[in-house]
């Protein structure tokens, strides 16, 4: 763990733009922002200062992170609630805690500041590391369990379908070749394979070689897509009426996921030729920003993390009616207190 104060390692990506798009809904006092991504609490501690009234309940599934935002957060005493858990379990973490809504919920998705600075957790292709990239290091398999234990065939779908690598056939043959003379443990063996692997030519105009494979790594080991397509409608079903939500994405991967979430209750489910429109097939939600927004150019030249940002945002403007699977649901939630009741993906196997 590094030196410096928490603060200074991390600039949080549009941080007076999240403020300014979720702070009308923490207006009352005793609101709720859910950080569903803390981090190191930098969105927190600004949406805390700018919302007096407002507690934040903080969301990681890494140790390391909370404990470097309780540093940076404790001057707001019990406004702030650290709570270790994955993001998809947003809603039984607040109902265990007898909160019932969240006013306002911020995810800031992907790898974490943190986690890149730390050469050591192994996000990182520019540094050597153990091949590790576990967002929480106390479970769960790790990126070199998967290059050493994948089929070819597994790992060329990983690589084309969660990091978009136009050479994931041929990156996998050669993976499965170079671990059968020694099994991988550290991140600069594997980038040496794909620069020697990824034509010259893709790596002029494409950028690093090794960005695509460890995208897709970091993917597969921390579930993330899977857990953001259960998250994002765990998190509007905590919504009230003027609640609202905003997404920080970094690859179109999961920028997907949030856009089309966020226009399922956007959008009329009115039929086609129904002559009017019933209040029930009304949209519930009303987008916030037009597509999805970018960091300026001052902000991208300062903080490089916010080259490829997208964010997009909504607000709940009536309930929605809940069928009878989304009403199971709603009582999953509201009986997650109970201890015979509650479940969790902590320490789960992937």
């Amino acid at each position: 763990m590094q030196d410096r104060p928490t603060a200074e390692r991390h600039t949080p990506v549009l941080r007076d733009r999240i403020v300014e798009l979720l702070a009308p809904a923490l207006e009352a006092e005793g609101a709720v922002f859910v950080d569903g991504t803390l981090g190191m609490g930098g969105h927190t501690e600004a949406v805390l200062t700018a919302c007096p009234g407002a507690i934040a309940v903080g969301i990681d599934r890494d140790t390391e992170a909370l404990t470097l935002a309780g540093e940076r957060l404790a001057p707001f005493g019990d406004r702030f609630v650290p709570v270790y858990a994955v993001y998809d379990e947003i809603p039984e973490a607040l109902a265990q805690r007898g909160i019932a809504e969240a006013q306002a919920i911020l995810f800031d998705l992907g790898v974490s500041s943190l986690q890149l600075d730390e050469a050591e957790r192994g996000f990182a292709y520019r540094m050597d590391a153990p091949l590790d990239m576990r967002m929480d290091q106390t479970t769960g398999l790790t990126a070199a369990d998967v290059l050493n234990d994948y089929g070819v065939r597994e790992l060329e779908v990983i690589l084309r379908d969660f990091g978009e690598e136009r050479f994931a056939r041929k990156i996998a043959r050669a993976l499965v070749a170079e671990r059968d003379k020694e099994p991988f443990a550290n991140s600069a063996r594997l980038v040496e394979l794909l620069q020697r692997v990824v034509p010259a030519a893709s790596q002029r105009s494409g950028g690093h070689p090794a960005k695509r494979t460890f995208q897709a790594l970091r993917i597969e080991v921390n579930a993330e897509l899977s857990v953001w397509s259960d998250a994002l409608p765990a998190a509007l079903s905590l919504l009230p009426v003027g609640g609202r939500i905003a997404v920080l994405s970094y690859h179109s991967l999961e920028d997907r996921i949030t856009k089309r979430g966020l226009a399922v209750g956007a959008t009329s489910s009115a039929p086609p030729d129904l002559p009017v429109e019933l209040p029930e097939h009304k949209p519930w939600l009303k987008l916030l920003t037009r597509g999805a927004e970018i960091a300026d150019e001052a902000e991208r030249a300062d903080n490089p993390r916010a080259t490829s940002v997208r964010l997009r945002a909504a607000e709940r403007t009536r309930a929605k009616p809940l069928s009878k699977a989304g009403q199971d649901v709603r009582n999953r939630y509201q009986n997650a207190g109970k201890p015979s009741e509650t479940t969790t993906k902590m320490g789960e196997t992937r």
